[in-house]
Protein backbone atom coordinates (compact mmCIF):
# COMPACT_ATOMS: atom_id res chain seq x y z
CA UNK A 1 0.00 0.00 0.00
CA UNK A 2 1.34 3.43 -0.94
CA UNK A 3 0.23 7.02 -0.59
CA UNK A 4 1.10 9.69 -3.13
CA UNK A 5 1.60 13.29 -1.96
CA UNK A 6 0.85 15.88 -4.66
CA UNK A 7 -0.54 19.39 -5.01
CA UNK A 8 -1.01 22.63 -6.87
CA UNK A 9 1.82 25.02 -7.67
CA UNK A 10 2.56 27.53 -4.92
CA UNK A 11 0.36 25.58 -2.51
CA UNK A 12 3.21 25.21 -0.02
CA UNK A 13 3.40 21.44 -0.41
CA UNK A 14 7.21 21.30 -0.24
CA UNK A 15 7.40 23.32 2.97
CA UNK A 16 4.53 21.30 4.45
CA UNK A 17 6.32 18.04 3.66
CA UNK A 18 9.52 19.42 5.14
CA UNK A 19 7.76 20.23 8.41
CA UNK A 20 6.19 16.77 8.47
CA UNK A 21 9.75 15.43 8.57
CA UNK A 22 10.59 17.72 11.50
CA UNK A 23 11.48 15.31 14.34
CA UNK A 24 9.38 17.31 16.82
CA UNK A 25 6.24 15.43 15.80
CA UNK A 26 3.37 14.28 17.97
CA UNK A 27 1.69 11.24 16.42
CA UNK A 28 3.47 11.27 13.05
CA UNK A 29 7.18 10.58 12.60
CA UNK A 30 9.22 10.22 9.41
CA UNK A 31 12.26 7.96 9.36
CA UNK A 32 15.07 7.49 6.87
CA UNK A 33 15.56 11.17 6.01
CA UNK A 34 17.41 13.91 7.86
CA UNK A 35 15.37 17.08 8.48
CA UNK A 36 18.29 19.52 8.69
CA UNK A 37 19.99 18.18 5.56
CA UNK A 38 16.77 18.28 3.55
CA UNK A 39 15.99 21.79 4.77
CA UNK A 40 19.43 23.03 3.73
CA UNK A 41 18.99 21.43 0.32
CA UNK A 42 15.51 22.84 -0.31
CA UNK A 43 15.95 26.43 0.82
CA UNK A 44 17.50 29.03 -1.46
CA UNK A 45 19.70 31.95 -0.52
CA UNK A 46 16.74 34.17 0.40
CA UNK A 47 15.28 31.77 2.97
CA UNK A 48 12.60 30.59 0.57
CA UNK A 49 11.94 27.16 -0.90
CA UNK A 50 13.66 26.71 -4.26
CA UNK A 51 11.29 26.31 -7.20
CA UNK A 52 10.98 22.74 -8.47
CA UNK A 53 12.18 22.45 -12.08
CA UNK A 54 11.70 18.70 -12.60
CA UNK A 55 9.77 15.80 -11.10
CA UNK A 56 11.51 14.58 -7.97
CA UNK A 57 10.27 11.54 -6.09
CA UNK A 58 11.08 11.32 -2.39
CA UNK A 59 10.15 7.99 -0.76
CA UNK A 60 9.14 8.56 2.86
CA UNK A 61 8.50 6.07 5.63
CA UNK A 62 5.82 7.71 7.76
CA UNK A 63 5.05 6.11 11.10
CA UNK A 64 1.72 7.02 12.69
CA UNK A 65 1.23 6.38 16.40
CA UNK A 66 -2.31 5.03 16.49
CA UNK A 67 -3.39 2.67 19.31
CA UNK A 68 -1.74 0.10 17.01
CA UNK A 69 1.19 1.90 15.27
CA UNK A 70 0.84 2.06 11.50
CA UNK A 71 3.66 2.52 8.95
CA UNK A 72 2.82 4.28 5.69
CA UNK A 73 4.90 4.11 2.51
CA UNK A 74 4.64 7.57 0.96
CA UNK A 75 5.84 8.77 -2.42
CA UNK A 76 6.22 12.53 -2.28
CA UNK A 77 6.02 13.68 -5.89
CA UNK A 78 7.65 17.12 -5.99
CA UNK A 79 6.61 18.49 -9.36
CA UNK A 80 7.18 21.69 -11.35
CA UNK A 81 4.14 23.93 -11.65
CA UNK A 82 4.11 23.43 -15.41
CA UNK A 83 3.38 19.69 -15.11
CA UNK A 84 -0.37 20.27 -15.43
CA UNK A 85 -0.01 22.06 -18.76
CA UNK A 86 -0.68 19.88 -21.80
CA UNK A 87 2.37 21.37 -23.54
CA UNK A 88 4.63 20.20 -20.68
CA UNK A 89 3.08 16.73 -20.73
CA UNK A 90 3.66 16.50 -24.49
CA UNK A 91 7.27 17.67 -24.23
CA UNK A 92 8.03 15.45 -21.24
CA UNK A 93 6.05 12.32 -22.03
CA UNK A 94 8.36 9.90 -20.27
CA UNK A 95 8.29 11.87 -17.01
CA UNK A 96 4.52 12.39 -17.25
CA UNK A 97 3.81 8.69 -17.83
CA UNK A 98 6.11 7.74 -14.96
CA UNK A 99 4.26 10.18 -12.70
CA UNK A 100 0.89 8.75 -13.76
CA UNK A 101 2.19 5.22 -13.15
CA UNK A 102 2.95 6.08 -9.54
CA UNK A 103 -0.39 7.80 -8.99
CA UNK A 104 -2.39 4.98 -10.58
CA UNK A 105 -0.97 2.40 -8.16
CA UNK A 106 -1.59 4.43 -5.00
CA UNK A 107 -4.36 3.54 -2.55
CA UNK A 108 -4.19 6.90 -0.83
CA UNK A 109 -3.76 10.43 -2.17
CA UNK A 110 -2.88 13.54 -0.21
CA UNK A 111 -3.65 16.67 -2.25
CA UNK A 112 -2.41 20.11 -1.17
CA UNK A 113 -4.34 23.20 -2.34
CA UNK A 114 -3.54 26.89 -1.85
CA UNK A 115 -6.18 29.27 -0.43
CA UNK A 116 -8.07 31.60 -2.76
CA UNK A 117 -8.27 35.37 -2.54
CA UNK A 118 -11.75 35.73 -1.11
CA UNK A 119 -11.01 33.54 1.90
CA UNK A 120 -7.81 35.36 2.96
CA UNK A 121 -7.58 37.56 6.03
CA UNK A 122 -7.85 41.30 5.19
CA UNK A 123 -4.19 41.82 6.11
CA UNK A 124 -2.93 39.35 3.48
CA UNK A 125 -1.93 40.55 0.01
CA UNK A 126 -4.33 38.70 -2.34
CA UNK A 127 -2.37 39.20 -5.56
CA UNK A 128 -0.29 35.97 -5.46
CA UNK A 129 -3.45 33.85 -5.10
CA UNK A 130 -6.17 32.68 -7.47
CA UNK A 131 -9.65 34.13 -7.32
CA UNK A 132 -12.39 31.87 -6.06
CA UNK A 133 -13.60 31.28 -9.63
CA UNK A 134 -10.10 30.35 -10.81
CA UNK A 135 -9.66 28.11 -7.78
CA UNK A 136 -12.94 26.29 -8.47
CA UNK A 137 -12.06 25.86 -12.13
CA UNK A 138 -8.67 24.44 -11.16
CA UNK A 139 -10.34 21.97 -8.83
CA UNK A 140 -12.50 20.75 -11.72
CA UNK A 141 -9.23 19.57 -13.27
CA UNK A 142 -8.37 17.69 -10.09
CA UNK A 143 -11.76 15.97 -10.16
CA UNK A 144 -11.10 14.74 -13.70
CA UNK A 145 -7.60 13.69 -12.67
CA UNK A 146 -8.90 11.60 -9.77
CA UNK A 147 -11.59 9.98 -11.87
CA UNK A 148 -9.27 9.24 -14.81
CA UNK A 149 -5.99 8.34 -13.10
CA UNK A 150 -6.58 7.26 -9.49
CA UNK A 151 -8.20 3.89 -10.10
CA UNK A 152 -6.89 2.27 -6.91
CA UNK A 153 -7.30 5.23 -4.56
CA UNK A 154 -9.67 4.43 -1.71
CA UNK A 155 -9.05 7.53 0.40
CA UNK A 156 -8.22 11.06 -0.74
CA UNK A 157 -7.25 13.73 1.78
CA UNK A 158 -7.82 17.20 0.30
CA UNK A 159 -5.90 19.82 2.28
CA UNK A 160 -6.46 23.57 2.08
CA UNK A 161 -3.02 24.72 3.12
CA UNK A 162 -1.74 27.93 4.74
CA UNK A 163 -4.57 27.99 7.27
CA UNK A 164 -2.71 30.74 9.14
CA UNK A 165 -3.60 33.06 6.23
CA UNK A 166 -7.36 32.56 6.37
CA UNK A 167 -8.53 31.51 9.84
CA UNK A 168 -7.75 31.31 13.54
CA UNK A 169 -5.76 28.15 12.98
CA UNK A 170 -4.90 27.64 16.65
CA UNK A 171 -8.58 27.63 17.65
CA UNK A 172 -9.42 25.31 14.76
CA UNK A 173 -6.60 22.97 15.76
CA UNK A 174 -8.01 22.68 19.27
CA UNK A 175 -11.44 21.87 17.85
CA UNK A 176 -10.17 19.30 15.34
CA UNK A 177 -7.38 17.79 17.44
CA UNK A 178 -6.72 14.06 17.42
CA UNK A 179 -6.76 12.60 20.91
CA UNK A 180 -7.02 8.80 21.11
CA UNK A 181 -7.50 8.90 24.89
CA UNK A 182 -10.25 11.51 25.16
CA UNK A 183 -13.30 13.09 23.55
CA UNK A 184 -12.81 14.15 19.96
CA UNK A 185 -14.68 14.62 16.71
CA UNK A 186 -15.30 11.57 14.55
CA UNK A 187 -13.51 11.69 11.20
CA UNK A 188 -16.74 12.21 9.27
CA UNK A 189 -17.72 15.05 11.61
CA UNK A 190 -14.31 16.69 11.05
CA UNK A 191 -14.82 16.41 7.31
CA UNK A 192 -18.30 17.93 7.46
CA UNK A 193 -17.14 20.80 9.65
CA UNK A 194 -14.11 21.66 7.50
CA UNK A 195 -15.84 21.17 4.14
CA UNK A 196 -18.84 23.32 5.07
CA UNK A 197 -16.67 26.06 6.52
CA UNK A 198 -13.80 26.22 4.01
CA UNK A 199 -14.64 24.09 0.95
CA UNK A 200 -18.22 25.16 0.25
CA UNK A 201 -17.41 26.58 -3.25
CA UNK A 202 -16.38 23.08 -4.42
CA UNK A 203 -18.71 20.93 -2.33
CA UNK A 204 -20.47 19.59 -5.44
CA UNK A 205 -17.16 18.56 -7.00
CA UNK A 206 -16.10 16.75 -3.82
CA UNK A 207 -19.44 14.93 -3.78
CA UNK A 208 -18.78 13.92 -7.39
CA UNK A 209 -15.45 12.35 -6.42
CA UNK A 210 -17.13 10.40 -3.63
CA UNK A 211 -19.87 9.05 -5.89
CA UNK A 212 -18.10 8.47 -9.22
CA UNK A 213 -14.88 7.13 -7.73
CA UNK A 214 -16.54 5.11 -4.96
CA UNK A 215 -13.93 6.34 -2.51
CA UNK A 216 -13.74 8.64 0.49
CA UNK A 217 -12.58 12.20 -0.28
CA UNK A 218 -12.18 14.08 3.00
CA UNK A 219 -11.33 17.73 3.65
CA UNK A 220 -8.66 19.17 5.95
CA UNK A 221 -6.97 22.50 6.65
CA UNK A 222 -3.20 22.49 7.18
CA UNK A 223 -0.40 24.86 8.12
CA UNK A 224 3.32 24.64 8.77
CA UNK A 225 2.59 26.59 11.96
CA UNK A 226 0.32 23.92 13.47
CA UNK A 227 1.62 20.42 14.04
CA UNK A 228 -1.90 19.34 15.03
CA UNK A 229 -3.43 20.38 11.70
CA UNK A 230 -0.41 19.17 9.73
CA UNK A 231 -0.69 15.66 11.15
CA UNK A 232 -4.46 15.16 10.87
CA UNK A 233 -4.66 14.00 7.21
CA UNK A 234 -1.85 11.51 7.82
CA UNK A 235 -3.56 10.13 10.92
CA UNK A 236 -6.78 9.85 8.92
CA UNK A 237 -5.11 7.91 6.09
CA UNK A 238 -3.34 5.62 8.53
CA UNK A 239 -6.63 4.94 10.31
CA UNK A 240 -8.37 3.67 7.19
CA UNK A 241 -5.71 2.20 4.92
CA UNK A 242 -4.35 -1.27 5.53
CA UNK A 243 -0.63 -1.73 6.10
Amino acid sequence: MAIVYIGDRKAGKTHLALELINPRGHYVKVSGIDYDSLKANLFGTEDTIRATDSIREHPLEVNVQLPIPKPLLVKWMDTPGEIWRSSWQTDNQEDWLSFLGTVTQSEGVLLILPPYREILKPTIDPQPYMTQRQWCNRFDSWVEFFISHCAKARHIAICLNKADLFCDYEAEAQKLIYNPNGRQMAWLDRHRYVSQRYFHPIQAQIDRINTQRDCAARCFITSIHSRTLLELPWIYLASFLSA
